[in-house]
């Protein structure tokens, strides 16, 4: 992202913990919700257990806006089933992973997958999220025209052609 953001929105994530079939893991950690605003909860309180599948809150985030990227934002939108990504990575301590970075720009989204170990999942996005978020990109986004460029035509200067060469042993 180029320079500071323009908006930002504060929203918490909801993860879950599910019993892993798996003889090299014990769980499958995963974002599963994202709440529009910051509950007055801490970081990874558990909310629910089964025994089979627990539910955490994670933690607050805010969702930077930047007027760069409104055409990814837009694109989100109108995919059917806007998302926000959730990135978590792993602390090697307790709790395992910790809240990094949520973000409605789907090609930031995808750029945090090539750290390898990070968890990136999209989520839902809530409806006043994704209404701030439009309310941004109609506030904006400015259409790039597409320029193609053209061509200088040859010269035949241009084409670099030379006398033949004469080596030093030939003078």
């Amino acid at each position: 992202m180029s320079g500071a953001p323009l908006a930002a929105i504060a929203v918490g994530v909801i993860v879950e913990r599910i019993k892993a079939t798996s003889q090299w893991i014990d769980y499958i950690w995963r974002p599963t919700m994202v709440l529009a605003g910051q509950p007055d909860t801490a970081a990874w309180t558990q909310l629910a257990d089964d025994g089979e599948r627990a539910t955490y809150y994670a933690g607050s985030a805010t969702v930077e806006l930047h007027r760069t990227e409104t055409a990814n934002y837009r694109d989100n939108l109108a995919s059917g089933s806007p998302a926000l990504w959730v990135v978590l990575y792993r602390t090697g301590a307790e709790p395992p992973y910790a809240l990094y970075l949520v973000t409605a720009d789907p090609a930031e989204g995808e750029a945090m997958t090539e750290a390898g170990s990070n968890i990136v999942e999209p989520v839902p996005m809530p409806d006043i999220v994704r209404d701030a978020i439009a309310a941004f990109v109609a506030e904006h986004h400015v259409e790039k025209v597409f320029v193609k460029r053209k061509r200088d035509p040859a010269t035949p200067e241009s084409l670099g052609r030379r006398p033949p060469s004469v080596r030093k042993d030939e003078q």
